[in-house]
């Protein structure tokens, strides 16, 4: 979830005619798909628990939620960094400035986690970890946990060890004028990948390998395609909608056994079709109130992302409980979750993300990192 999860805006008369606010309105449908999922499949668990059989909707690849995010994450670095490029002193700008966007949300949620952890751990779902591997999540370092899966203390942070990778490589190239940054980084994304998949590495050095990062560069092209001013017609643009849709629904992944390999190719491309007629559009109509409402979601994706298992999971147990669960059934239970997630979720971006992330900016601003068109 990120700089895809991480790109802040407010609504003044220029911003609100922006383009981008259709990004925004993806992100948030990206992060609810997500939270849709998880909530889902604890729906499974109250159905059996009240002798239904409960069937998940799964006409899609809800999870592919986090690839459109990948994808517009290298969209929105381009985009937003466009000043930086081919100049001298940016890099640990943009570095500090990503790290206190990223940090302070999911260092918090990562520390209720490990505190539930500890006090009541049979409320979790995971085996308890060393010590250096608590320290390695909240440092995104990815590990190889006991059950053998790549992920930090809590879980969903292994799109943010991703996310965090790439923000060091497109550091790394911010010296470099815009078009040469671009290819080059999307050049080595590609030999990262290859190199993964011709050499046996260990972790976590296979972890950053993993195809997925491909999304990134998906991203970075179409960034420069935007800095570039390639503009999409209406009518392209839904129509790259269908093809993303109809790519999804195919579930092209389903048909394979490497989830990893096939990725890109069966999430990726769709979730950059739809980024592309997101983001690459040449008109500049007002928004609607369903619009702004999908805009303010959308601000708050990234707190969507990391909060919701709490909130899935606290009404789940409130739940089953009180007993109510005979009655509001599974369909019921989802959209209470979500509802409650979208709630809590908006709170804590209004009272936590924002002001905890403005008020670490001005700290670096004083120090010396002054603003750099990064958010």
């Amino acid at each position: 979830m990120t700089a895809a999860m991480g790109y802040e805006r407010t609504f003044t008369p220029e911003i609100v005619l922006s383009k981008l606010l259709h990004v925004q309105v993806l992100r948030a449908l990206a992060a609810l798909s997500v939270a849709f999922l998880h909530a889902q499949h604890d729906a499974v668990a109250l159905a059996a628990r009240t002798g239904r059989i409960f069937m998940p909707l799964d006409n899609l690849p809800w999870m592919a939620g986090v690839d459109v995010f990948f994808v517009i994450s290298g969209f929105i670095m381009v985009y937003a960094s466009r000043s930086l490029f081919g100049g001298a002193g940016g890099k640990g700008a943009f570095l500090a400035r990503r790290i206190a966007r990223i940090a302070p949300l999911y260092w918090t949620v990562t520390t209720v986690y490990l505190l539930i952890a500890l006090v009541a751990p049979g409320l979790l779902n995971s085996d308890p970890l060393a010590l250096w591997q608590v320290i390695a999540s909240y440092l995104f370092i990815p590990f190889e946990r006991p059950d053998g899966t790549v992920q930090p203390l809590y879980s969903l942070g292994w799109t943010l060890n991703y996310e965090m990778f790439f923000y060091l490589l497109f550091a790394a190239v911010l010296t470099l004028p815009l078009r040469r940054a671009v290819g080059l980084l999307t050049l080595a994304l590609v030999l990262i990948v290859l190199a993964g998949r011709l050499i046996a590495l260990p972790q976590p050095l296979a972890f950053w390998t993993d195809p997925i990062i491909l999304e990134f560069a998906f991203g970075l092209s179409l960034g420069w395609l935007y800095v570039e001013g390639v503009t999409l017609s209406r009518q392209t643009r839904w129509v790259l909608v269908a093809i993303a849709l109809a790519a999804l629904a195919l579930n092209l992944i389903g048909l394979r056994s490497n989830l990893n390999e096939m990725r890109p190719l069966a999430w990726g491309i769709p979730a950059a079709l739809l980024v592309a007629a997101a983001a690459l559009s040449k008109t500049h109509r007002p928004p609607s109130a369903l619009t702004r409402f999908g805009v303010l979601t959308g601000d708050a994706s990234y707190a969507i992302y990391l909060v919701h298992p709490f909130v899935i999971r606290g009404i789940g147990v409130v739940i089953a409980r009180s007993g109510i669960d005979t009655i509001l059934g599974p369909w019921g239970f989802i959209l209470l979750s979500l509802a409650a997630t979208l709630a809590v979720s908006l709170l804590v971006h209004r009272f936590f993300e924002r002001p905890v992330t403005a008020f670490i900016r001005a700290r670096l601003d004083k120090d010396g990192v002054r603003s750099t068109g990064v958010n």
